[in-house]
């Protein structure tokens, strides 16, 4: 699933004054935008970020808006917000299927809380972070001399207070932004069309920073975040300089489909069922890979309800796990794959099999192990109905 994110931050923040937009203001050393930004640049759902500036400054954008692991692009705003997301919902790429949008001025906004808000778009369609009231909400009347009075005391469960990030199907927001009426989020836009909106439990800590009065608050938590990203550095590098990984497949076997094993067409009367190629060697392979990179499994990135993974060469969906761990700073060190199957016996394609898989990764063919092994005779496997794989891969940081 290809993923845009579009920074909405084309404003510049009359409500809270000051010389420059309220979108370069430094909160813990770092800009508001920065912070936004960089939340999206680095999150393994997303491929592609978007952002609306204003136009003398997306003339000259600060330094770390320039383009790097990941395509980024920067619009002119419009007068609007929907302006300024619509102009930047032009520059996402024809292959994007789902487009996340975030206010500049939520710097706070965790990669769980992305993560969740574009799975439930991906399901359902459209989705948006919001926390639940934790006050009584109170309706007064109409500006002038009722304004101060109560006409009517909400039920709070009811309640929700919009935030930021809010995803949508590429479809679902192209039709709401063909609205007209002004809105203050593109979930109204999209209410408006007729499209059912799904809520994600927001967080506390992502606050939209609109006036000075809010400064404290932000200065608070980006004091937070940043002393538990100092404290965890250690850790993380030590991690990272290597983390392993374990994956497992399994597939029936049937007649009539050719046995691909680590790229390699091996001579068999059967061969694996499944969408894909049905590749063992791969499937495992990639499992293990995306695990120590914690991006989840290959059913999260290469789903087999979506068509353009029919008859797949595992080899290439091998090629983008990489690819994937490469946009976090990590690499493969080696990887060590076994067979289980009763029949046919692969020792002597072992060899192809290693370098195939090699020039997927990218790495060595003296980094690849694959060995095969039989079940005995037990279970399904070992009555030659099904073939397994077991992997384990080590990754690190990229030097």
């Amino acid at each position: 699933m290809h993923v845009t994110a579009i920074i909405a931050a084309g404003g510049r923040g009359q409500r809270f004054g000051g010389a420059q937009p309220k979108q370069l203001l430094e909160i813990g050393g770092r800009a508001i935008l920065e912070r936004s930004v960089t939340a999206f640049l680095t999150h393994p759902d997303v491929n592609a970020v978007v952002v609306a500036l204003p136009a003398d400054l997306a003339a000259a954008p600060p330094d770390y808006l320039r383009p790097g692991r990941k395509p980024l692009r920067i619009v002119v705003g419009g007068d609007r917000r929907q302006d300024s997301v619509a102009n930047a919902f032009r520059a996402a790429g024809p292959q994007t299927e789902v487009i996340v949008v975030h206010d500049a001025a939520r710097p706070f906004a965790s990669a769980d809380l992305i993560a969740r808000t574009i799975a439930a778009a991906a399901e359902s369609g459209a989705a948006l972070a919001a926390v639940q009231s934790r006050d009584t909400v109170k309706r007064v009347g109409a500006a002038g001399a009722a304004h101060n009075l109560v006409t009517e005391t909400l039920a709070r469960d009811t309640i929700y207070l919009a935030q930021t990030p809010q995803a949508f199907r590429r479809e679902v927001l192209a039709l709401a932004l063909a609205r007209t009426a002004d809105a203050t989020d593109e979930a109204a836009l999209a209410e408006q069309a007729g499209h059912a909106v799904r809520i994600v439990d927001g967080e506390a800590a992502n606050i939209k920073i609109t006036t000075a009065d809010d400064l404290p608050i932000a200065e608070a938590i980006a004091a937070a975040i940043d002393r538990d990203v100092t404290e965890r550095a250690p850790f993380r590098r030590a991690i990272r300089t290597g983390r392993a990984g374990t994956g497992y497949d399994l597939h029936r076997m049937v007649d009539g489909r050719p046995l691909i094993l680590g790229g390699v067409s091996i001579p068999s009367d059967r061969g694996a069922l499944g969408h894909s190629d049905a590749d063992v060697v791969c499937h495992a392979a990639t499992d293990a890979i995306l695990g120590a990179a914690c991006l989840g499994d290959i059913g999260r990135h290469f789903p087999d309800t979506e068509a353009r993974w029919k008859d797949a060469s595992s080899l290439d969906l091998l090629r983008r796990a990489v690819a994937l761990i490469a946009e976090q700073g990590l690499e493969v060190g080696n990887i060590d794959v076994t067979v289980i199957l009763e029949r046919p016996k692969i020792k002597d394609h072992v060899d192809a099999m290693r370098a195939a898989v090699a020039g997927a990764i990218g790495i060595d063919t003296s980094r690849v192990s694959i060995k095969g092994k039989t079940n005995e005779g037990v279970d399904a496997v070992g009555r030659g109905e099904a073939i397994a794989a077991h992997a384990i891969a080590l990754v690190r940081s990229r030097s």
